[in-house]
């Protein structure tokens, strides 16, 4: 049987994303297999890397974190399928979160999985959820 949580826990935990990633993290997005979790090595390619807004997010709320603006990447580093992402600390130096990367249906959705070396790529909106409510 699955543990259920309250909607105080699941801010909780979410709000916690928020302060481990700290001030302007960096969103990357890549090609190839997605790795087994957030520890695993990369084994694709980085196509952009975006930079989140220096006040990450709100307070969640009910079980959702709601990203601030994400500024965009003007130009993207190569061009490739994105499949993956993944949140790093500010420093770029620690994985925080990954997920997949689709047009929709995923945990990050592009209007195009199909980036172009020195292409614009924009986030719009971005909503983590908790699960287990």
């Amino acid at each position: 049987m699955a543990l259920s949580y309250s909607t105080a826990i699941r801010n909780a935990q979410l709000d916690a994303v928020t302060t481990a990633v700290g001030t302007t993290a960096k969103l990357r997005i890549y090609s190839g297999t997605r790795p087994a979790n957030v520890a695993a090595s990369i084994t694709g390619t980085q196509l952009a890397e975006l930079t989140c807004n220096a006040t990450f997010a709100p307070a969640a709320s009910g079980g959702v974190l709601t990203l601030n603006a994400i500024t965009s990447d003007s130009s993207a580093d190569a061009t490739g399928t994105a499949t993956h992402f993944r949140l790093w600390n500010s420093a770029g130096s620690t994985a925080m979160v990954d997920g997949d990367v689709s047009t929709s249906g995923a945990d990050l959705n592009l209007n195009s999985v199909s980036l172009t070396s020195g292409g614009s790529v924009a986030v719009t909106s971005f909503t983590i959820t908790a699960g287990n409510a």
